[in-house]
């Protein structure tokens, strides 16, 4: 029995219909030795056997009492195979555009709480012949860097599958009310402790966020933060999602950085930055005023391999309202290190556990009233838009004797954010999966598209840079 974090906790209370609050990949493979009707029994018969060293995939939740606290993981021995490993045939002609398309559609679906939170679905009928799959996850269950830990676990190294030693029977777990109720106790009174002990550091961090005192000038919180330009981005959401894929090579990138003294993260804002310069360009037209992202900073120290959420949040302005692309990668570029210096200060400080109690009444209730208040319109947005870079396996990975050829991460949209950009790296490429709120961005496909052009412009300013194929 576990109890959730604070945070974790926190992913469950805001989920609504309309902001499911899970993660997601979409993963492409070569055509499989067996044949792509195959592949799902294999799927299916692979994932079964790491459950035992998976056990994030085998914890439910157990609610508390009246629900007054967050409740606690307890552990599921009789998993639905059939549930959780799905099979879907994409219609003809079964274009990497219907299988972006379908995997937005299955990323608007919410996960059964009565079961362990998580589900995939293995995919063919590709024109190319290969095969896919998507996977969803709670973010309650862990955070990007987790989530890569996690892939080691269920992929192999080599075609392959590595030999699993059968681990010690599961047993569920069946807390009574008293046992519940100690568990949030404990917890709770230990996380009031430390609040008390850590808050001012806390508070100093949080104000160090927003650059300092409030300056006078209009709009401004800080010397460092100002709200977003209203977008078309920016509007309150539906629960239906859309989704994109690229991947660029990662040679390129590299190449971009040392030409321009800047860091691969840098690099990926100003193309993330240019993509959307293009992309207002032709829906309403670039704003005078910057775009703010909002970019997770680990808070994960070296070696921990716990599966929960342990980041915060920061804001980075992408200077898009500078046309100049290499301009505006140099201005990304110098105001990174106060970034970087943010990360260093917040690990250790900011709480990513916190006391539950009344939180399972409350935040329901505030997300609830957040859609549908028009708090949304009425406010300049504090982020126009989520960009996370999570560094990812740099080797191929395997499922069933199949070498994935493809990585795409899916994420998280909230009211007046309807576009989340998640970056993740994966064996000499760089995979950008673009999810959106589909009343805010009715195509998806538009953003990839932009990312390419806006990659292609940066290179061609850019002397001694040579495009690698893609």
């Amino acid at each position: 029995m576990k109890v959730l974090s604070g945070v974790d906790g926190g992913f469950l209370h805001l989920e609504t219909q309309e902001t499911p609050m899970h993660v997601g990949s979409l993963h492409l493979f070569d055509p499989p030795a067996g044949g792509a009707q195959t592949f799902h029994a294999q799927v299916r018969r692979l994932m079964r056997r790491r459950l035992s060293i998976a056990p994030v995939l085998t914890r439910k939740l157990a609610p508390m009492p009246l629900q007054f606290a967050n409740p606690v993981w307890v552990e599921d021995d009789a998993l639905d195979m059939d549930y959780h490993v799905q099979h879907l045939t994409l219609p003809r002609p079964g274009t990497q555009a219907q299988l972006e398309d379908l995997a937005g559609r299955l990323h608007s679906e919410l996960l059964d709480r009565h079961r362990p939170l998580w589900r995939m679905a293995v995919i063919d009928g590709l024109q190319s012949g290969q095969v896919a799959y998507y996977f969803q996850i709670h973010h309650s269950l862990l955070d990007g860097q987790a989530g890569v830990l996690l892939s080691q676990v269920l992929f192999d190294l080599t075609p392959e599958p590595r030999v699993i030693a059968h681990g010690a029977a599961r047993h569920a777990e069946h807390p009574g009310l008293v046992e519940l109720a100690a568990a949030a106790l404990k917890h709770d009174a230990g996380q009031y402790i430390k609040l008390v002990r850590h808050l001012p550091a806390v508070v100093k961090t949080l104000a160090g966020m927003l650059g300092g005192p409030p300056q006078p000038s209009p709009g401004r919180l800080g010397q460092n933060f100002s709200f977003g330009p209203k977008t078309p981005l920016n509007v309150p959401i539906t629960g239906e999602r859309g989704f994109a894929a690229v991947s660029v090579p990662l040679a390129t990138l590299k190449q971009l950085a040392s030409a321009h003294e800047a860091k691969l993260n840098d690099i990926v804002l100003a193309l993330c930055g240019g993509a959307l310069r293009r992309y207002l360009a032709a829906h309403g037209g670039v704003p005078k005023k910057p775009l703010i992202a909002t970019m997770p900073i680990s808070l994960r120290d070296a070696g921990n391999t716990e599966y929960t959420t342990q980041a915060t949040l920061s804001l980075v302005n992408l200077n898009t309202q500078i046309a100049d692309p290499v301009k505006r990668l140099r201005a990304i570029r110098d105001a990174a290190g106060a970034m970087k210096a943010l990360a260093r200060q917040a690990r250790g400080v900011i709480p990513t556990d916190f006391p539950s109690f009344g939180m399972p009444w409350l935040m329901p209730v505030l997300a609830a009233l957040y859609g549908r208040s028009g708090i949304v319109k009425a406010m300049p947005p504090i982020a126009n838009v989520v960009i996370s870079n999570v560094p990812g396996p740099q080797v191929p990975l395997y499922a069933a004797g199949a070498r994935m050829v493809g990585y795409w991460p899916l994420s998280i949209v909230e009211h007046g954010v309807g576009l989340n950009i998640t970056v993740m790296s994966y064996a000499g490429t760089m995979g950008f999966g673009f999810t959106t709120a589909r009343c805010a961005v009715p195509e998806a496909g538009e953003l990839s598209a932009a990312l390419l052009a806006s990659l292609d412009e940066l290179v061609a300013r850019s002397p001694g840079v040579r495009a690698t194929s893609r």
